[in-house]
């Protein structure tokens, strides 16, 4: 996510920005970990509240992901100095990681402790040994919101309940309202331009990990899942299935915005907009794996038999989801709405009703379908009229 500058000051980008460094890509190998324990959140609890509940963690760990990613916009990471507290972000996200099931039981104080203490002392370890006064600047405005969220989060996992709920909601929308605002401070409100220069070739690269990760992820749940089954024909049937869901997913993705995404923001007119809304978007993308990878895990447990409305909801969802963030993909480097994917979107929607009356491998089939027809209708429709980048 991009950050904002303070008047008149400028930060000079890392030598050779336009690949990630070695050290960001190990960095994202926590998230694998991540990934897979808020798919094992929401497994657990496969309700309206584990799910809004999931989907805050997701929040947070996505922002902790950006910040860390930021910091290979503006500072060296093969500095000496800088490599030892990417290490530390990332073990605190294995720590953090490790309480996400029991995030909203006894585990709460451990993983708001954690979570703050990663957040701030990250900043705080940046104000100490960089010596550049205008990242410092941009730090310090970082931190006054880290700060402000620190005190529903602490509190939140002292209490227990919805009440812990609710603050920690509080906390995450305090640091998303500093990121859609550009992090302002009492001391400078301005909103400037991303502080370093945008380099499409590092972001396309940062955001494609991020989607692989997820992919990833699926795809390891889904051979778990299968490696603990009877080996039956049922779920062999299974397995094919939501395997085939997550290669549909992957190929949707990367054909033409996916694959496109290095051009389209080195040529934008606005870059820094642009990757401020394509992390959000990506976000969209990476719930909607992670609601398939769960996907994953329930067909293969019990292909047949009856399909509960939360699994209903989550075999369609997960993939809808993923469509959504693939069509505002879309539209925000192409100017246009894909008729084909939309398309999909309101057949797995208008379909949804209709997934408790099958039993979840033929429910999960129909998705499959849909997507393979997606996928298709992509493939045929660009060849005919090829997109453009928008302006």
């Amino acid at each position: 996510m991009a950050m904002r500058g303070d008047a008149g000051v400028a930060v000079p980008a890392r030598p050779d920005p336009a690949r990630p460094a070695i050290l960001e890509l190990f960095f994202d190998l926590a998230f694998v970990f991540v990934l897979i324990a808020l798919s094992e959140k929401l497994l657990s609890e496969l309700t309206w509240v584990g799910a809004w509940q999931t989907l805050i963690l997701l929040l947070a760990f996505s922002l902790l992901w950006a910040l860390t990613a930021w910091a290979g916009d503006v500072v060296d990471l093969s500095e000496p100095l800088i490599g030892p507290q990417i290490v530390v972000v990332m073990a605190g996200s294995l720590l953090l990681a490790s309480a996400v099931v029991d995030a909203y039981g006894n585990s709460g104080l451990l993983f708001a402790i954690v979570y703050v203490t990663t957040s701030l002392t990250k900043g705080v370890y940046y104000l100490l040994i960089v010596p550049n006064p205008a990242l410092k600047l941009r730090v310090r405005r970082i931190l006054f919101w880290q700060a402000a969220a620190a005190a529903p989060w602490i509190l939140g996992g002292l209490l227990a309940g919805t009440t812990r709920g609710v603050l920690w909601a509080a906390a995450v929308a305090v640091e998303y309202t500093g990121v859609v605002l550009g992090w302002p401070t009492p001391w400078s409100w301005c909103r400037l331009p991303s502080a370093a220069e945008v380099v499409g070739e590092r972001i396309a690269e940062r955001y494609r990990q991020f989607i692989i990760v997820a992919l990833g992820v699926s795809i390891f749940l889904t051979g778990r899942s299968f490696s603990l089954s009877g080996f039956t024909t049922d779920q062999a049937w299974a397995l094919a299935v939501v395997f085939t869901i997550t290669v549909m997913i992957w190929r949707i993705y990367i054909y033409r915005a996916g694959d496109q995404l290095t051009s389209v923001i080195a040529t934008s007119a606005n870059p820094a907009r642009l990757r401020e809304i394509i992390a959000f978007v990506h976000l969209i993308m990476v719930a909607g794996i992670l609601c398939t990878a769960v996907t994953s895990q329930l067909v293969i447990e019990r292909p047949f038999g009856d399909t509960p409305t939360s699994w209903a909801a989550v075999i369609h969802g997960g993939p809808g989801l993923f469509l959504i963030g693939r069509v505002l993909l879309d539209y925000t480097l192409f100017g246009r709405v894909d008729l084909v994917r939309l398309s999909g979107l309101l057949l797995l929607a208008g379909l949804a009703p209709a997934a408790p009356l099958l039993p979840p491998v033929m429910a999960a089939l129909v998705v499959m379908v849909i997507l393979i027809a997606v996928a298709t209708g992509n493939l045929v429709g660009d060849r005919i009229r090829p997109p453009t980048p928008a302006p």
